[in-house]
Order: C-alpha cells, then structure tokens, then sequence
C-alpha cells in the first residue's frame, strides 16, 4: 500500500504533505513534511511533542508518534501547482508502540471495535450548517451575513451560491460525495450534506469539511463560522446526525418492515439509550459556552427529550420513509452542532446507543405535537426531560455518566473536563455588552 501511495504522490506532483489529527477540542493540528520525507513517515511514523497539545500527553510523557492512514490521502486543492500540498491523516501512538488513549480518532476506533464483536458497523451521516460572514476592514470579529438568502434561495438573492459551488467541486475532488447544498432558513447561513459512511469516515469527512469550507470562503475574502450561535435572534447552525447500524452482510439491522415507523426492537432501544444519557451527551455534541445559545425553543434546535417521526421539536426524529426502503430506516440526533469533534460525538452517541441496546431500553411513546407548545403541567405528565441549560449544567451530568466518560476514556474525560471547566469559569466572569446597556446606568 506505501509503495502505491507513494507513486500516486509522484504522479500528483505533490511537493508537501500535511500529517492530520485532531486535538480534544477537535482543532485540526498539521505537521508538515517535504514530500521527500514520506516513505520514513509511512514506515516509521513522525515524533512530536504531544504536551503542547489541547489533553494529549502531560510534559513527563510529551513524546507521541503520528502514523499516517493511507486510505486519508487527499491532494488539497487549493494549493498552488509548484508547492502542491497532500494530506493524510494520521493515528496517534505512544512510544511503546500502542495507540495513544488521549487521541480522539484512537477513542472512536476503539468504541467502533466494541461495535464490530457484535457484529455491528455504525453509520453516521452528518449535517453540518455553518455561516458566511464578509470581513469587516480585514478583521472578523463582527458577524455581517455575506448575502441576504433564506431556505433554499436561489440566486439573484443567494450571493453565496458560487462560494458554494466551489466549496462543492473542493470536497469532490477531495473525494467526498456531496449530495446537496442549499441557503438555510438564517440570513448567510448555508449547508452541505455529503455521502452517509461508517463513522470512521464521516469523522475524517466532517474534520476535512470545516477547513475546506473555511480555505474555499478566504479564497473569496469571506470567512466561514461553524459557530453555533453567532446572531441572536435567529436560527443557530446545528450538525443533525442521521444513524443506523448495519450487520456485516450489509442488512440495516434498525429496519423492521412491520414495526412502528417500521422501526427494529433493536433500533428502538438504540433511541432509548441515547434519550437516557441525553444531558451528559450533551456536553460532548454541543461541547461551548455558546453551544446553549443555540439550544433554546423556538428555533428549530431540540430542548426537550423525546422521540417522534416528523416532530423536528423533539431530540431525536425517525425521518419518513417507504416499508421497502430498509436502507432509509434511522434516527437522526438532532442536538449536536459543528463545534464539536466528530470522533467524540460519534463514540459518545455509539456508547449511549449500545447501552440502550445492551440493558434492552424500551423507549417512551413518541411525541408527534410540537413540544414547544407544551407546559411545565404536560412536560410533568408525560415524563418529558429538558437538555441542560448551560454548558456548566451539561458538565455536570456528564461528570456522573459511567457510560459517557467510559467511552472517553479516563485521559480525554478528565483533560475535557478541565478545558471545558475552565472555559465555562472564564465565560463567567466576563463583562457582556448586555449587562453595560442593562445596568451600566441603572443599577
């Protein structure tokens, strides 16, 4: 496999090559090597200081090795013809030789193999949203929508259809499958779906998404914001999940062609378990203080947990389909957005799933109304929980979750938890803009 990647290297002309992975926080990280170099990397992987890394390695045990997966090889193609620029991307190991726990991409591989002796393979499809903002005298720290489109505008008014059309023929040639594009309901804010995969690839899809989008937009003098919430008052940018589990033959194990919403015994104690440990998954899907600016009612983002089929108020939504489409059956998470890693959204949401199916959960009825509508009085009645309120509330269940941090692992939880601690402590104790206007005078 080396000796073929390396002479596809040569035919692409590739003059460097990025060796890819991700912090716990889900930062792309980048080494760069002269394309000289690669047969040592492919052979004997790349030293690097993991303590320098967000939750990788304390600075006693720093030394990590980066060995590149030759399936993620990608030319980038924005990058000019006479310093052609190559990615792959790599797993994380320890100098012993065995795969580093504090890796995010090590955390879902290993939760996937829990999968697999059961004879599962999980499969994901993620909808990331994200918005276009123009810069304003070269800085980007005020969101002013690139153009003035709402839900599937068309141009003349959709001004980001070409930034999108590019960001499209970028992903293909990356070799990602795009399915469709289109302007969301917000004013600048867009989405792309590609091709549903195994969660492996949906991660490296999904990391590989956010910084093509990002390089296409600055090509344009724009930039991208995967931002869950950067405008009040209207609708945030969310990542909704569509899942399902298939056997090894390829059969959709979540169909069941006489179940209700022709779902299996299987795939609804699947949706219970990820409705049990929803508020601790919470931290890791929708894992920033600005995560739960997004979460509120009325703006097409989940608050309440509970299930439904065409209800997309509820946390979890079993999309419609025909009794012979075994491959359509799944159920889609609805409260994750793009700020967080895919490698641990996509292990944490497994973990919870594979609980409900393990202990054999049986969910509650669905909710087909709007809950939104509904009050504390009916909430009560039909035992309909709320996702936490705060990033800080979100820790916290998460803190008492076995099976949530289990999936982690004790390194990643504890290094998220103390990032993710800290972040709330600093948000805290800031000054907002809103408290001066509403007390700077009158308090």
């Amino acid at each position: 496999m080396a000796k073929d990647l390396l002479a596809q290297v040569e035919k692409d002309g590739v003059r460097f090559v990025s060796l890819q992975f991700t912090d716990i926080l889900g930062t792309i990280k980048s080494v760069t090597i002269p394309v000289g170099r690669l047969e040592g990397a492919l052979e004997q992987g790349v030293w690097f200081d993991g303590s320098s890394i967000e939750g990788f390695a304390r600075i006693y045990e720093s030394d990590r090795v980066l060995m590149p997966d030759p399936d993620t090889y990608q030319v980038l193609p924005w990058s000019a013809p006479e310093r052609r620029r190559a990615r792959l991307i790599c797993d994380v190991y320890s100098p012993d030789g065995q795969p580093a726990a504090s890796a995010p991409r090590v955390v879902l591989k290993r939760m996937l193999e829990r999968a697999a002796e059961k004879g599962y393979t999980y499969n994901v499809g993620p909808e990331l949203e994200f918005f276009l903002f123009k810069r304003n005298d070269g800085h980007a720290t005020r969101p002013v929508p690139h153009d003035v489109g709402s839900y599937f505008d068309f141009s003349p008014r959709d001004e980001a259809q070409q930034v999108r059309s590019e960001i499209i023929l970028a992903l293909e040639k990356m070799g990602m499958q795009v399915e469709m594009s289109h302007h969301e309901v917000a004013t600048g804010q867009h989405e792309i779906d590609f091709r549903y995969a195994d969660a492996l690839t949906s991660a490296d899809n999904a990391a590989t998404f956010k910084y093509t989008v990002r390089a296409i937009a600055a090509t344009y003098g724009i930039y991208a914001s995967f931002m869950p919430k950067p405008i009040f008052g209207i609708n945030g940018s969310g990542m909704h999940v569509h899942q399902s589990i298939f056997d090894a033959e390829g059969n959709n194990l979540f169909h069941d062609p006489d179940g209700e919403y022709f779902l299996s015994p299987l795939a609804r104690s699947f949706i219970a378990g990820q409705l049990e440990h929803a508020r601790a998954l919470a931290a890791v899907v929708a894992p920033t203080v600005n995560s739960y600016k997004r979460l509120t009612p009325g703006y097409e983002a989940p608050v309440y947990i509970c299930w439904a089929q065409l209800n997309r108020s509820a946390l979890i939504r079993v999309p419609g389909h025909g009794k012979h489409q075994s491959h359509a059956t799944r159920a889609e998470l609805r409260c994750p957005d793009p700020s967080t890693n895919p490698y641990l959204a996509f292990a944490a949401m497994l973990a919870a799933g594979l609980d409900g199916i393990e202990r054999g959960l049986t969910p509650p009825p669905p909710v087909n109304e709007d809950v939104y509508d509904f009050d504390e009085r009916e909430l009560a009645e039909r035992a309909i929980g709320t996702l936490p309120g705060t990033l800080a509330e979100a820790l916290d269940a998460l803190e008492n979750d076995a099976v949530i941090l289990d999936a982690l692992g004790p390194e990643i939880a504890d290094a998220f938890m103390r990032a993710k601690r800290a972040e709330w402590d600093e948000y805290r104790i800031q000054v907002t803009s809103w408290e001066l206007e509403r007390y700077l005078e009158t308090a």
